[in-house]
C-alpha cells in the first residue's frame, strides 16, 4: 500500500511538472506601471506561458528553478502600449484599387505591418472599422502580431459618412451594417428591409461578430461632400441603449464642435477625433466659452478622447519633402513600396489634397485647424481629461500615417500640445484598457494580466524619446528583440 501511494505521488508530481508552463524571469529592471507611477523602482516579473504570474518590487525575489532568466540591465519595463484607433485593412498611400492592382506590394506591406506596430511597442491595437473578419483573422494568424480587438463592421447611417464615398451601386454591400432611414427609402435598394436595419439590429451584428465596441459617425462631409445625412438624437439614443445592453463601448467619429456636442449629449463613451472644426467660431483666436463648456463636460464625464493629431499632420506629409526621408521608414516599409511612394504614381493622393494649390498654400491652410486642435488638447490636458491614445492609422489614403511611426509622431504631437509625459503614458496604457473594457487583460504590470511588456532604455516619464528606445517586446509572453521586427529582421 505504501509503495502504491509513493508511486501515485510520483505520478502526480510528474504530471504537474509536465503541465507547468514555460517560465521567464525578467529581472534587474525598473518597473513603470501606470497604476503605480509613484513607485518607479527596481523589480522583477515572472511570466508563465502567456501571463504574468508574479511581480516583485524591490531587490528581493529569486528566479524559480528552471525559469529562463532575462537581465534587463537596469532598463525600464512598461506594459505594452495600446493604439485604440487603427484601420488594419488599409495600405497607407494606396487606394483600394491600387492595392488590388499591386497585390505583391500590398502583400509585402501586410506581412510587415503587424511587426511595425510592435517595433514601437504597440502590443495591442483596436480596429475601429473591421470590415473584413477574414482579414482580421489573417493578421491574428501572423507569426508576430499585436493583440487585435475590433468594433466589427462600422454602424453607418444610410448614405452617410463614410459609405457615401462608395459608389451607390455597391455602397450597401460594402457597408452592410447600416441604419435604415425611412426618409431615404427611394435611395436604398428594395432588398434591404427596414426591420432588419434598425439601430438595435446593427449593434447586435457587432456583438455577434465579437466586437468590443460600436463605431458610429456624425459627419456632414468634407471635400466635395458637405450635406451628408446624419442620425438624429433619437436614433443615436437607440444605438446608445443597445450598446449598453450588449456591454459594448460606443465610439463616435466627429471632429467638429457640432459633432462632439451631439455625441456628448447622446452619451458617447469615446470621441474618435480631436476638434479642429469650430464651425461659426473658426475665426476665433482664443478658445471660445461655448467650447470650454463642452470640454468641461467631456473631462467631468471621463469620456475617452482620441485627439488623433496625426490625421492633419499625415496630410501635410505630402508637402513636407523630409517625411519620406525619415530614418525609420526603411525599417517599417518594404523597399519596393518605399520606392514606389516617391514616384509620381505614388504621389497620386497629393493632387487630391492640394486641389491645385501650391505646397506652401496647403501648409498655410492647415495652420488654423492645427492651432484649434492644439488649443482643445491643451485645455483638456489642464483638466486631466480621459485621453485614450489612438492614431487613426491610416486616417485616409495618405502615406503620412505609417504603422508604429505614426504612434511615435502622435505622442510627440500630444506632448507638444500640452499632455504631460505621465498623462501620455496613461493614455497609451491604463486609460485605453479601462475605457475599452480590456483592463482585466492588459494595461498594467500586474499578476494575472497578459504578458504584453516593453523594455525601454529610457523612462517614458522622463523623455518623449523613450518611445523610440524600445529594446525588447513581449507579446503574450513571447520575447522579440526590436531589431528583429524591422524589415528584413529575423
Amino acid at each position: 500500500m505504501k509503495t502504491t501511494r509513493i508511486l501515485a505521488s510520483l505520478s502526480l508530481l510528474l504530471c504537474a511538472q509536465a503541465w507547468a508552463g514555460t517560465q521567464t524571469w525578467i529581472t534587474n529592471v525598473k518597473l513603470v506601471s501606470p497604476e503605480k507611477l509613484d513607485r518607479i523602482e527596481a523589480g522583477s516579473v515572472l511570466i508563465e506561458d502567456e501571463r504574468i504570474v508574479r511581480v516583485v518590487r524591490g531587490a528581493g525575489g529569486k528566479a524559480p528553478a528552471g525559469a529562463r532568466r532575462v537581465d534587463g540591465k537596469g532598463q525600464f519595463l512598461t506594459p505594452g502600449l495600446i493604439d485604440s484607433h487603427v484601420h488594419l485593412f488599409s495600405v497607407p498611400g494606396m487606394s483600394f484599387e491600387q492595392a488590388d492592382q499591386k497585390q505583391t506590394m500590398a502583400a509585402e506591406y501586410f506581412a510587415q505591418m503587424p511587426r511595425s506596430f510592435l517595433y514601437y511597442g504597440y502590443t495591442t491595437v483596436i480596429d475601429l472599422a473591421a470590415g473584413s473578419r477574414e482579414f482580421i483573422d489573417r493578421v491574428k494568424a501572423a507569426p508576430l502580431h499585436p493583440d487585435v480587438y475590433d468594433c466589427g463592421a462600422p454602424l453607418v447611417f444610410a448614405n452617410g459618412y463614410p459609405s457615401s464615398y462608395a459608389p451607390p451601386e455597391t455602397r450597401f454591400d460594402m457597408f452592410s451594417n447600416f441604419i435604415y432611414d425611412p426618409a431615404q427609402a427611394d435611395k436604398i435598394p428594395a432588398r434591404f428591409k427596414p426591420e432588419d436595419y434598425t439601430p438595435a439590429k446593427g449593434v447586435a451584428r457587432v456583438k455577434a461578430d465579437h466586437g468590443i465596441c460600436v463605431k458610429t459617425h456624425f459627419e456632414h462631409g468634407f471635400g466635395t461632400m458637405h450635406n451628408l445625412p446624419v442620425m438624429s438624437p433619437a436614433v443615436y439614443g437607440e444605438v446608445r441603449a443597445a450598446a449598453s445592453r450588449d456591454n459594448l463601448v460606443l465610439v463616435t467619429h466627429g471632429n467638429s464642435f457640432e459633432a462632439q456636442t451631439f455625441a456628448v449629449n447622446g452619451g458617447a463613451d469615446v470621441l474618435a477625433h480631436g476638434m479642429w472644426h469650430w464651425g461659426e467660431m473658426d475665426k476665433e483666436k482664443e478658445l471660445p466659452p461655448a467650447i470650454k463648456q463642452l470640454l468641461d463636460k467631456i473631462a467631468a464625464r471621463k469620456i475617452g478622447y482620441q485627439a488623433t493629431m496625426q490625421v492633419l499632420h499625415g496630410l501635410n506629409a505630402y508637402f513636407e519633402p523630409a517625411y519620406l526621408n525619415h530614418p525609420a521608414l526603411p525599417k517599417l516599409l518594404p523597399p519596393s513600396m518605399l520606392a514606389w511612394l516617391q514616384t509620381p504614381e505614388g504621389q497620386w493622393f497629393k493632387q487630391e489634397i492640394a486641389e491645385d494649390e501650391t505646397d506652401a498654400a496647403v501648409l498655410k491652410g492647415m495652420e488654423a485647424p492645427l492651432r484649434r486642435q492644439r488649443q482643445v488638447v491643451a485645455y483638456l490636458a489642464g483638466k486631466d481629461a480621459n485621453f485614450v491614445f489612438g492614431t487613426d492609422t491610416p486616417s485616409s489614403p495618405t502615406y503620412g500615417n505609417i504603422p508604429g511611426l505614426n504612434g511615435y509622431l502622435e505622442m510627440q504631437d500630444l506632448h507638444q500640445a500640452g499632455l504631460s509625459l505621465a498623462q501620455l503614458f496613461k493614455a497609451a496604457t491604463i486609460n485605453n484598457a479601462r475605457t475599452f473594457k480590456i483592463d482585466a487583460q492588459v494595461g498594467t504590470i500586474e499578476a494575472g494580466k497578459v504578458a504584453n511588456l516593453v523594455l525601454m532604455k529610457m523612462s517614458p516619464l522622463a523623455d518623449i524619446r523613450a518611445y523610440d528606445s524600445v529594446q525588447t517586446v513581449w507579446v503574450r509572453g513571447k520575447e522579440t528583440p526590436r531589431d528583429s521586427l524591422a524589415v528584413g529582421g529575423r
